[in-house]
């Protein structure tokens, strides 16, 4: 298990060094000393600063290259920082050693997650006043320069991480470089100081290259293919895409360090475990179903609507798995609830950008991010209700599912095949028999699959329920406006289930 978090922890440095000139330590100390039992003894967080900035040297090298050939690097305003960073790394190494066991400071995982905040909101970092490249330094430029530099050179050959992130901040808000300029210039210092450091590390304690030299040659080769990945990636890109993506990556990496930073006092409280534990399974579902869907929807050509009923497929069976893994109901909810604030403001920020029209298929603008909304709220009331409130989980699976794989073959069906509108005044044509008779069938036979093979009711008990349920459920969807039946359809499907169950 323990090469499963060096390969995550190298993913992240060599991502978030490409995009970012984040320093790979960042995220790999505290990845290293919290889940891998190896680096739990006197020295490993030592040994883990080291692998980390030996993985920086050749991240930071190649991700230079590609900035420097997009001619994003600029000396003439970063030369002093460069001096002062060099001359102070080695010193700052050596006291490390003498502190003994120096863990990653929470200041530094609380500046990655404000970072990557303020890019998301703020992802275009253009300003009026911001330098031509290869402009001097004015006198204030080389004060900054000076004190900035002499003290990000010490705390990262002390802490071994910061450097990237502090000369990010330092360049684009002290020295006013643009974002790409700025991390291009980063990595290029931090090339050398990633270099100093990690060798004063090892001659300090050369037990590092004696007990560790696998684990090094593993991250330094999987955190050197990322940061060329990503800085290819940030370079074809607009800056704007560029401090998007950027805040995106920052922010998640620096929720996850400070979650492992602080999880002794974390798991103190048990809501708080059950939670983060259904987030995370929530989450391992998810991922590989995005790696599933995106190469479907660029690669192929699925019909737009079909695309959509796979999203759809995807928002849905999320409720089971939260059912099937959430040990209380609160946690269910409140992972639900967590995952609707975060995905709102996230869709909102993406939404303009050239790649979200190809990517979802909207029938209003804004209504991915509202349905979403809205259907995440949905489960977590339906989680309250039926689990909380009347103790019968079964009833909201039965319903979700129920709704779900129902209005997914009303759409497959109906907008194909779907011959005969319904003429109804409030429903204008817009669905048809065919659909709605198919919703009728699935949903009453997935019906029958959760409540007599997988609760265990009676056979005529589950066909009764099933029955009554499903055609509530295809009434309610077939007068419903089509953004509200995420919400209308499940909820009435439950209160019927409540009812009779």
């Amino acid at each position: 298990m323990e090469w499963f978090w060096y390969i995550i922890a190298s993913i992240g440095a060599g991502v978030g060094t490409g995009l970012a000139g984040l320093s790979a330590a960042t995220v790999m100390v505290p990845i290293l000393i919290v889940l891998c039992p190896s680096f739990s003894g006197e020295t490993g967080a030592y040994q883990a600063t080291a692998i980390a900035l030996a993985s920086d040297i050749l991240g930071s090298a190649v991700t230079t290259v590609t900035y420097a050939r997009h001619k994003n690097i600029d000396l003439k305003r970063g030369w002093i920082m460069l001096v002062c960073i060099l001359t102070m790394c080695t010193v700052g190494s050596y006291v490390a050693f003498l502190a003994g066991n120096v863990v990653l400071g929470s200041f530094t995982l609380f500046l990655t997650f404000f970072i990557g905040i303020r890019f998301l909101v703020k992802p275009d970092t253009s300003r009026k006043d911001q330098a031509a490249k290869g402009e001097k330094l004015d006198w204030k430029g080389v004060v900054i320069s000076l004190f900035f530099g002499l003290t990000i050179g010490f705390g990262t050959g002390f802490v071994g991480t910061g450097g990237g992130m502090m000369m990010l901040v330092v360049f684009t808000a002290f020295l006013c470089m643009e974002l790409k300029t700025a991390v291009g210039t980063s990595t290029f210092i931090m090339t050398f100081t990633a270099l100093i450091a990690s060798v004063s590390h090892i001659l300090i304690h050369p037990a590092i290259l004696l007990e560790k030299w696998h684990v090094m040659v593993l991250c330094i080769f999987v955190a050197t293919v990322f940061s060329l990945i990503s800085a290819r990636f940030a370079n074809r890109v607009s800056s704007r895409t560029v401090g998007l993506v950027t805040g995106a990556v920052l922010t998640v990496l620096g929720g996850a360090m400070l979650l492992l930073n602080f999880w002794p006092q974390i798991s103190r409280v048990p809501l708080a475990v059950e939670t983060l534990r259904c987030f995370g399974n929530l989450i391992i579902y998810i991922i590989p179903c995005v790696l599933i869907v995106l190469p479907i929807r660029f690669l192929t050509k699925v019909p737009s609507f079909v695309f959509r009923k796979m999203l759809h497929i995807i928002a849905f069976t999320c409720f089971t798995v939260m059912l099937l893994t959430a040990e209380s109901w609160q946690a269910a909810a409140l992972t639900s609830v967590t995952i609707a604030v975060q995905v709102y403001p996230l869709l909102a920020l993406f939404e303009n950008e050239p790649w979200y029209g190809g990517l979802f298929v909207e029938k209003s603008h804004g209504e991915i991010k509202r349905s979403l909304l809205m259907l995440f709220f949905m489960f977590a009331a339906v989680i309250a209700v039926s689990w909380g409130v009347f103790g019968n989980p079964h009833a909201a699976a039965a319903a979700i599912l129920m709704w779900g794989v129902g209005d997914a073959t009303a759409a497959l069906v109906g907008i194909p095949f779907g011959r005969h509108k319904v003429k109804m005044k409030p429903i204008n044509g817009r669905k048809s028999w065919e659909g709605s008779c198919a919703m009728l069938l699935i949903s009453f036979m997935m019906g029958i699959v959760v409540l007599w093979l997988h609760v265990g009711y009676e056979a005529h008990v589950s066909l009764l329920y099933a029955l009554t349920m499903a055609v509530t459920g295809t009434a309610v969807e077939l007068f419903s406006a089509s953004e509200w039946d995420t919400v209308t359809v499940p909820v009435t499907m439950l209160a019927a289930a409540l009812i009779i169950l």
